[in-house]
């Protein structure tokens, strides 16, 4: 995107990192004045992909004590809270960045996880579906039908599991982003466990580990989920 004058704008990418499954960047317009604060946040972020929280939360307390309002450093705080397992303190961070703007999806994605850890599951699925009730643009869409099929498949309360939807979520998710997405293919296997096909879900969480570019960390949840399959044992939150 061009500059546009005096209200200079510039696109600024989170990747979104929850406990279980990675995200689509997040493409937002960033005013020439908060471009300090983008930054500390997308330093944040990359922080938090690679494991220091310390460094994350650092950076996006020097971003709220400026302005407590701005939902990027809201949201990156809520994956730090969730990570911590402060899960409360996730949602109250999720549920600000929302109010400052309702079309933050990976926030209602984030929230809608947090609340099935919680055993809120009715609230969480509430959330996936009125999600995909938006009709999205594919990309968000496809993060949307893999997130609810990570809750279909894995949800600790078991009448809100659902094996073959979570196969058909996953699916569609993966035919979006062309296959070429480790953690929606992660998702699929996941699904496939769920309805017992463990040959399945081998098959597919060993295509998932062969994606080109997988991250270190990727690669040792995505292994440690294949090593469940092999014990045909199921994931579960």
């Amino acid at each position: 995107m061009k500059p546009l004058n005096a209200s200079a704008i510039c696109i600024a990418i989170l990747t979104a990192a929850t406990m279980t499954q990675a995200s689509v960047p997040i493409i937002i317009a960033t005013p020439q004045r908060m471009l300090a604060a983008m930054k500390l946040v997308t330093d944040a972020q990359d922080q938090l992909k690679k494991g220091d929280v310390v460094g994350a939360k650092r950076n996006v307390d020097a971003v709220l004590q400026r302005d407590p309002t701005f939902w990027p450093a809201l949201y990156v705080r809520a994956q730090i809270y969730s990570r911590e397992g402060k899960y409360e303190l996730a949602l109250k961070d999720c549920n600000e960045a929302l109010r400052q703007d309702r079309s933050v999806v990976e926030a209602a994605l984030l929230r809608a996880d947090i609340n099935a850890r919680l055993g809120k599951c009715a609230e969480a699925l509430k959330e996936y579906n009125y999600l995909v009730s938006l009709h999205p643009r594919n990309v968000t869409l496809a993060r949307i039908l893999s997130d609810r099929a990570w809750f279909y498949a894995t949800c600790p309360n078991g009448s809100f599991r659902k094996g073959q939807q979570a196969v058909k979520d996953a699916k569609a998710a993966c035919s979006i982003m062309v296959w070429k997405d480790e953690d929606m293919i992660d998702t699929l296997a996941a699904a496939y466990a769920e309805t017992g096909d463990f040959n399945s879900a081998v098959q597919y969480a060993a295509q998932a580990l062969a994606i080109k570019g997988i991250s270190p960390e990727d690669s040792k949840r995505i292994q440690r989920h294949l090593e469940s399959f092999q014990q045909r044992k199921p994931i579960r939150l």
